[in-house]
């Protein structure tokens, strides 16, 4: 990282422009390899003492002019000025993305969710504009108790703040519990984005391997024994990026062990609406008689994730503070937002709505999961799952999952690597297949790809 500091104090024009300028020279004047990676952009704007949006409008900059090249989820690196072996073209209408957790844009309601907004803004006109009270639109908190209730979590409308996102809400629970080295317990592997906010937050981060049935409850026993968590981080259905479902057993004790060891749990829940092959996909909230679980929801994966909307429950207890942290956030979710949503599952069958997207979820996940299991099973390792969109896959000893990536990347099949999902690796063997985006086409089309492709990646790229 070194090489990459910047004296900032010499800069005489837009701050973008000047780290724009300086990391071309690099490159120019071959200070910088082809394929050397550049620096992440929060770790590169904090050795330079600038926001997040300065480096990435100088890496957009780069991108545009050639000078750099981006692989998703593995980083952004030099490209070759000669034209050779930079990054793969893509093909701009055929690019299969099994690195994408987004859901397909042909799966949205857009028809119905017009008329949900149309509703909003005739029938709350002007003050659907105003900032909404804190814990957002009682209509729709009224509407969402409903809902928590045909999942089994009994709650009310004083305990749901709404968010904009679940990122959003993990975001804002960990301002408002979390102070600078307290201990935070996560899966192993676990969703990136919840690791870089409990890292920018200062928490010593724990981690706790997954097992095929849910966390390792000896080793999470063991820890306990050394450390005082504040909160332990989880994903008990279908979890990013394994698809490892917790038994009802796990879910039952790891509410057990907070109460015994005194420690709050924070859930991550963003479809645990579809049961898939699961024998519980209740979410662990719904076990939870003693205020114990933090329950975030997301509806990304089941209506539009542009609209950025979710919920957190919270026990009482902890509400004040949420709600503190969420006004420092950014006051309120639009009310347009939070009012169209609430008009959408009120007039639009909301419950028709979940079992046809639960349908093409499933279609999805027998598909991918048969063709995985016979086309790639011989020669990587699979994680065990019963539903969800992800699929966790191993390479055999003596290779490296970001090699990997690059080289089906250059196929038109974008995976990501297993780096992006472990606190510290040890071993980069590990990648995730997504199948939220791609059609039922595409994931015929992709697997088989990456099938076709296994015999020529293993002879070439063993490690010496």
């Amino acid at each position: 990282m070194e090489k990459f500091l910047i004296d900032m104090n010499m800069c005489n024009t837009t701050k973008y422009l000047y780290v724009y300028n300086h990391i071309k020279k690099m490159i120019i004047e071959e200070n910088l390899n082809v394929h050397d990676k550049l620096p992440p952009i929060r770790k590169f704007s904090k050795l330079l003492g600038v926001n997040n949006a300065t480096i990435i409008k100088a890496y957009e900059l780069l991108e545009i002019e050639g000078y750099i090249y981006k692989i998703v989820g593995n980083g952004t690196f030099v490209s070759n000025l000669k034209g050779e072996n930079t990054k793969p073209k893509e093909k701009r209408d055929g690019i299969i993305h099994f690195d994408s957790g987004n859901p397909s844009n042909d799966m949205f309601p857009i028809d119905s969710f017009k008329y949900a907004v149309n509703m909003a803004l005739e029938k709350d006109g002007n003050s659907i504009f105003d900032y909404e009270e804190g814990l957002g639109s009682e209509d729709l908190r009224k509407n969402l108790v409903e809902y928590l209730n045909t999942i089994k979590i009994d709650t009310n409308v004083d305990n749901i703040q709404i968010i904009s996102g679940a990122q959003q809400g993990i975001d804002i629970v960990c301002k408002g519990i979390i102070n600078h080295s307290d201990v935070v317990f996560v899966e192993e592997p676990s969703y990136a984005g919840a690791i870089d906010v409990f890292k920018s937050r200062g928490a010593k981060i724990v981690s706790i391997p997954m097992l095929d049935d849910g966390i390792d409850i000896g080793i999470l026993k063991m820890k306990l024994e050394k450390f005082k968590p504040k909160f332990i981080y989880t994903m008990p259905n279908f979890q990013n990026p394994t698809g490892i479902s917790y038994s009802t057993y796990k879910k039952k004790k790891l509410i057990e062990l907070a109460k015994e060891h005194d420690f709050t749990i924070l859930e991550d829940d963003f479809i645990s609406d579809f049961k898939f092959y699961s024998d519980d996909n209740r979410p662990l909230r719904s076990y939870d008689d003693a205020g114990r679980v933090i329950y975030i929801k997301s509806f990304s994966k089941i209506l539009m994730p542009g609209l950025r909307i979710g919920l957190v429950e919270v026990p009482s207890k902890l509400i004040k503070k949420i709600l503190i942290a969420k006004h420092s956030s950014d006051i309120s979710t639009p009310g347009l937002i939070q009012k169209s949503m609430y008009y959408f599952m009120r007039n639009f069958e909301w419950d028709e709505y979940l079992k046809n997207m639960e349908k093409v979820y499933m279609d999805k996940y027998c598909l991918a999961k048969n063709l995985i299991e016979d086309k790639l099973s011989k020669n990587f390792r699979v994680r065990k799952s019963c539903g969800g969109i992800n699929f966790f896959l191993e390479l055999p000893v003596d290779y490296n999952s970001q090699t990997f990536t690059q080289f089906l990347a250059k196929k038109g099949v974008y995976i990501t690597s297993g780096t992006y999902f472990f606190d510290k690796i040890v071993e980069d063997r590990f990648f995730r297949i997504n199948i939220a985006k791609p059609s039922t086409v595409e994931i015929k089309e992709g697997i088989s790809i990456i099938s076709d492709s296994i015999d020529e990646f293993l002879n070439k790229y063993k490690y010496k």
